[in-house]
């Protein structure tokens, strides 16, 4: 790729990726919460437009300066209450996590333009505004300045949280219990309602932080973002590692899938492909990493059946000579 365009390996680019990858990052940890889960939501970023944009429309139109942190707490239980919705839902009445988050998303980014507003801010409160100059990292190249921003160093610290709960709490050993059965794990005594709950609620608070994120590396706030976004964001998950089926994933592969996608698209774009074919080779990945996990659980199946049938005329021979 560097004979292509010897741009590509430089400091600029590289801190450039991490920037563009930052709120995919947090959108796909939460979806790597539900997936582990044994689900999948759709709606993540119709919760984190509506959280964001609501929350900078409501500081806008009270003419009020707000702290940022205000600001971001505002969205955060914009997106904790939209996030219990999808939980109540899905739990109470056990449906098809699928079915229901894509009617939310719907309803979320309905009830946003109706209630809140379409109209584009292209200019944040000044709190938020002071956030987009903020810069980690900021260094001198031969290709330019090299800047890491505050809102990548908040992305890089909730993978390290969601990394220990996934692995050090028993909230996270929940999760793999349900999406690997969830029948089994109601039997062992998991409170999978709760669980179920809890999860959503989670997905809805990092989607309203990524919504955030967004608007500040943006600095703007334009309603019909994010959505339609999703297809990247889950592809990077399954990339990762996570199992579609559920019981299965973690934050590294996660962070892999993520840094991969983006490597993907500033590869194509940095080779003149047009945009209009990167959407396509995000849907074909998707494809195959589906496919690969789907064999890969039909051949785990297929050696565990003759086991099965072992143990079983095993126990049929030993109850008929008793």
């Amino acid at each position: 790729m560097t004979a292509v365009n010897p741009v590509f390996f430089s400091a600029t680019t590289g801190l450039s990726i991490l920037r563009s990858a930052t709120v995919p990052l947090i959108f796909a940890l939460a979806v790597l919460i539900v997936i582990v889960s044994g689900g999948i939501d759709v709606s993540f970023a119709a919760v984190a437009i509506f959280s964001a944009y609501t929350a900078v429309s409501v500081t806008l139109a009270t003419g009020q300066d707000l702290p940022a942190l205000a600001i971001i707490a505002m969205a955060v239980v914009i997106g904790a209450v939209l996030g219990l919705v999808n939980g109540f839902v899905i739990a109470r009445f056990r449906l098809p996590t699928l079915i229901v988050t894509l009617g939310t998303q719907g309803v979320f980014v309905g009830v946003m333009y109706t209630f809140v507003g379409a109209q584009y801010y292209a200019q944040l409160p000044p709190s938020l505004a002071a956030l987009s100059s903020v810069n980690v990292v900021d260094v001198a190249t031969s290709g330019g300045r090299a800047a890491l921003h505050l809102m990548t160093l908040l992305a890089v610290v909730l993978a390290v949280v969601v990394w220990l709960m996934l692995t050090r709490t028993m909230f996270g050993r929940s999760l793999y219990a349900i999406g690997g059965d969830i029948e089994a794990a109601r039997r062992a005594g998991f409170r999978v309602v709760r669980t179920q709950l809890s999860v959503y609620v989670l997905v809805g608070v990092l989607a309203a932080l990524a919504g955030i994120a967004h608007m500040v590396l943006g600095r703007s706030a334009n309603p019909q973002d994010l959505v339609g976004d999703e297809l990247d964001i889950i592809a990077a998950v399954v990339l990762g590692g996570a199992s579609i089926f559920g019981g299965r994933g973690s934050v590294l592969g996660t962070v892999l899938g993520v840094v991969l996608i983006q490597v993907i698209n500033n590869s194509l774009l940095l080779a003149g492909v047009p945009s209009a074919w990167l959407r396509a080779a995000v849907g074909v990945l998707l494809i195959v990493g589906v496919g690969v996990q789907a064999i890969a659980a039909r051949r785990k199946a297929k050696r565990v059946r003759p086991v099965d049938d072992d143990v079983s005329h095993e126990r049929e021979s030993a109850r008929v000579a008793s």
